[in-house]
């Protein structure tokens, strides 16, 4: 850019055409009108001076502010095509091993989304649980399309915790986690275990001795025994609790693994019915022969994970819902002609007329176009 204009307009000097450069690309710097403006008749009058007409001249200035938008220099380009090449080639050869060093450095804000980018590629994700999942996300020694998921991926579980549990393990029972001489509980604290027992990654230490999740949580966490003979009495204590409530085990595996325990709401045998009948969960985008998604209704399922409530112009209330499904995908939907009785249930399978524009995902009638899954 700064070159071109350099070249073309009239008195241009390098240092200003870099000024144009800056302008053009580092938007906010709160200098750009006035710099433009200035530049703008000296290139324009160096264009008509060359045999350029003002008006190739305005298009050719217009095209530097389009490219400034998403343009940069040939090493970078040289740098993304290399990159963009060497991770085809692993994930075409080697998809397992791809998929698990994608899945160890995605941030934590953007884990879930990783997940179901993964999940949709056909992978499986492995529970998480103390005796097998490791530091790092691995391929199952048994099945080359499941990965493991590691105790690294629970939020609240720091490393040192986890060196704790890696030298110790494996555990056969609560006991041998809780009363272990090779462990430091200053290292492996009460937020560790709580974080290990509501992921779910302790369920293969849960004996006949428990009723269920909640019971063996809060006989184990939120009254942390100090004594073999405390842990018998919280037992006995807390064993009318019995088991988490499935919205209280999606929430937890959800906050903490960023993994949705689609599990916990639809049963395979249901997602293939549904599947035989061509129902397809929401986050499939239908595409045309051309890649383009199409527009137009269509029959779905999803699950609401959140709900937004709006007002129109007009004042009439509509929702904003948030969902997901098998692909583990977040999916807004917008849901119109809303009553004051009309309900929706956060982590309950849902069949719906969805239409699709440019506008995103609408539910014309809520009341015609929405039914609950048994």
């Amino acid at each position: 850019l700064s070159l071109l204009a350099h070249k073309l307009g009239k008195d241009i000097s390098l240092d200003e055409g870099n000024e144009l450069r800056k302008v053009l690309t580092k938007k906010g710097t709160g200098k750009e009108t006035a710099v433009k403006e200035k530049l703008y008749g000296k290139f324009i009058d160096g264009c008509t001076e060359k045999g350029i007409s003002r008006k190739d001249g305005d298009d050719l200035w217009k095209t530097m502010e389009f490219f400034s938008g998403y343009g940069f220099n040939l090493s970078h380009a040289v740098c993304y095509s290399i990159l963009s090449y060497q991770c085809a080639f692993l994930l075409h050869y080697y998809p397992s091993e791809w998929a698990c060093a994608f899945l160890a450095k995605e941030p934590e804000d953007r884990k879930e989304t990783a997940i179901a980018l993964v999940k949709r590629a056909g992978f499986k994700i492995r529970k998480l649980d103390i005796n097998l999942s490791s530091t790092e996300w691995e391929v199952d020694p048994n099945d080359n399309n499941t990965l493991i998921q590691p105790l690294s991926s629970i939020k609240g579980l720091g490393d040192t915790a986890i060196a704790e549990i890696m030298k110790a393990r494996p555990f056969k029972t609560i006991e041998e986690l809780l009363f272990n001489e090779k462990i430091s509980y200053s290292k492996f604290n009460k937020r560790a275990l709580d974080a290990l027992t509501r992921s779910d990654a302790l369920r293969s230490l849960m004996d006949e001795r428990f009723t269920g999740g909640k019971h063996f949580w809060s006989a184990v966490v939120v009254d942390r025994p100090k004594t073999l003979k405390k842990l018998k009495e919280n037992i006995e204590l807390y064993k009318p609790e019995g088991e988490f409530s499935d919205e209280e085990k999606i929430e937890h595996i959800t906050q903490l693994t960023g993994a949705y325990p689609i599990n916990l709401v639809m049963t395979d045998d249901v997602m293939d019915k549904l599947a035989k009948k061509d129902i397809e969960p929401l986050g499939k985008q239908s595409e045309d022969e051309d890649g383009e998604r199409q527009f137009g209704a269509r029959l779905v399922w999803f699950i609401p994970r959140s709900k937004e409530i709006k007002t129109t112009k007009n004042g009439k209330p509509y929702w904003i819902i948030t969902a997901t499904d098998s692909s583990n995908m977040l999916t807004e939907v917008k849901c119109w002609g809303i009553r004051e009785t009309d309900v929706i249930h956060m982590n309950r399978p849902y069949l719906a007329q969805i239409t699709v524009d440019s506008f995103g995902n609408s539910i014309r009638s809520f009341k015609e176009g929405i039914k609950l899954l048994a």
